[in-house]
């Protein structure tokens, strides 16, 4: 099962998201939405929920509009709870087996059959497995720093001067472990993922370097590059 976020406001992309939210921007010839369900069911993943906020119905529409609508399920979030705190609301979804966890804010066009493999062939000291990519820009995200294992010993979110370029793309594994651990703190204890999360298990992380190519929507600037790679994958 996959837990798809993508509830977000796009605040950096108005005033596009002022009317579309991000997950339905156009990339190629579908919404980066349809990229992600398309990639997840192609990967043997048969059921995906999809947590709503933002244009909320506009998303609902979308998704009534597939084949595929009866896999997916949509929740949506009256004030957003943040990444962990989405994961902490519907643990039961997961029916205390692993599952993937994703931001949909990400053009991702990694395989993720392979991407779950490498879970499980992960390190034994892990329970959780983290997508990675080489930033060109790398103060704009989370940062790791990796023993020979490949298992994350640091974790920078977004500073001045990170200490390298292997970010985090925000594509994760849970352990049932971890989403049992998350659904047992406090409300509101846990919000984000990134912030909240994986600086509680560093050395329980093994990251994978991602096979394709890694853009974080979230800006113009990286929206068009999206736009671009669609268009021409070669150039």
């Amino acid at each position: 099962k996959a837990l798809l976020l993508a509830a977000g406001l796009g605040t950096r992309l108005r005033p596009l998201t002022n009317d579309v939210p991000k997950c339905l921007m156009e990339i190629g010839d579908q919404p980066l939405l349809g990229h992600w369900l398309d990639a997840l069911f192609g990967s043997g993943i048969d059921s995906i929920l999809v947590n709503l906020h933002h244009h909320s119905e506009q998303v609902k529409s979308y998704v009534e509009a597939r084949l595929d609508r009866s896999s997916i399920h949509l929740v949506y979030e009256k004030q957003l709870l943040g990444t962990a705190g989405t994961v902490r609301a519907n643990c039961e979804f997961f029916d205390g087996e692993a599952g993937l966890v994703l931001h949909a804010d990400n053009f991702c066009t990694a395989n993720i059959a392979r991407f779950i493999d490498e879970h499980r062939i992960r390190p034994a000291c892990a329970e959780l497995t983290m997508m990675t990519f080489v930033s060109d820009d790398p103060r704009s995200c989370g940062i790791v720093g990796l023993d020979e294992q490949g298992v994350v010993r640091e974790f920078h979110e977004k500073v001045v001067n990170p200490p390298g370029n292997i970010a985090n793309a925000a594509i994760y594994v849970l352990e049932e472990t971890v989403i049992r651990f998350i659904s047992e703190s406090k409300e509101g204890e846990l919000r984000d993922l990134s912030t909240d999360v994986i600086p509680r298990y560093l050395g329980r992380i093994y990251a994978a370097p991602a096979d394709g190519v890694v853009i974080d929507v979230g800006t113009l600037a990286n929206l068009e590059r999206a736009k671009s790679y669609a268009r021409d994958p070669a150039g």
